[in-house]
């Protein structure tokens, strides 16, 4: 995930606001997808007694109860410990594809240093398999990083890229994924589909975060492909959302928006229930 300027960690999740100066009024596209539940325990379960088959301290613990239960307690966090690195990786290949498309754009750069980045963490290979495929599809930026806003329904949102591919504007979303069993990339979630209609239903656009600029969205009235790139150490997937699918996807975006609003509102509401006493005791006539 970047880290756009006017995107706040809240209560709520990230929100975003218009200015540096001003707070934060709506909630962001991946909040709002978050809402959808999503049982993720036996995932979690499986993650932790991985962790702890793999932890080599195991065979000195048994019959030591303290020492279990350490080992226990380190391999209950490895789904959290999982996450968390996915999500560094994410950031750093999310950071070279962006000084990819400012280089080309003209504007202040360094896509050498965010390849070194990459490189430092073994992840070298996420940068050669974006390079090729950015060279094949021809890709020619537009845009990188472009926050929007969404008045009518009440959201914002960053689009990794704007570009043109084969003559047509496209809305681009970059997703960094690890490899399947067969050395493939791993799939991408349908959910993708919901944040680029999303970006793709924008209004306005940002100009100057200092400021608090923004201008109406240019591509309202444009037909763009919207795709999913699936960036993996092996190769890039670029998957298109097809239009048909892209109204009910919108419509379930925005039935998760008005969750949002009214999980908020119960927050806000304060403690629901108060404990009470029992009534008091009558006392009877003439006594």
């Amino acid at each position: 995930m970047t880290d756009p300027q006017l995107a706040h960690a809240t209560e709520f999740g990230r929100m975003y606001a218009r200015s540096l100066t001003s707070p934060p009024e709506v909630p962001s596209i991946t909040t709002v997808i978050g809402q959808e539940a999503k049982d993720l325990t036996g995932w979690a379960g499986h993650m932790a007694a991985s962790e702890l088959i793999k932890d080599t301290r195991l065979n000195g613990a048994v019959g030591s109860p303290a020492d279990l239960r350490a080992l226990a307690r380190h391999a209950s966090s490895a789904a959290e410990r999982f996450r968390d690195a996915a999500a560094a990786r994410g950031d750093r290949v999310h950071a070279y594809a962006e000084q990819k498309a400012l280089e080309v754009l003209g504007q202040p750069a360094d896509p050498e240093g965010a390849r070194q980045v990459l490189s430092q963490h073994g992840e070298a290979a996420y940068a050669d398999r974006f390079d090729e495929w950015w060279e094949l599809y021809g890709v020619k930026p537009i845009a990188a990083e472009v926050t929007v806003w969404n008045h009518t329904v009440g959201y914002a949102g960053t689009l990794d890229l704007l570009a043109e591919i084969g003559g047509r504007r496209c809305i681009l979303d970059f997703k960094t994924k690890g490899l399947t069993r067969e050395g493939r990339a791993k799939p991408m979630s349908d959910s993708v589909v919901m944040q680029l209609v999303a970006g793709f239903r924008a209004e306005e656009m940002l100009v100057d975060a200092a400021a608090g600029t923004w201008e109406p969205w240019p591509y309202a009235d444009d037909d763009p492909v919207l795709l999913a790139v699936a960036i993996s150490e092996a190769e890039v997937v670029p998957a298109q959302a097809q239009p048909e699918c892209l109204r009910p996807h919108w419509r379930k975006f925005w039935a998760l928006r008005q969750v949002w609003e009214h999980s908020r509102a119960v927050t806000e509401a304060g403690r629901p229930l108060k404990p009470i006493g029992p009534p008091p005791v009558k006392v009877p006539a003439g006594v």
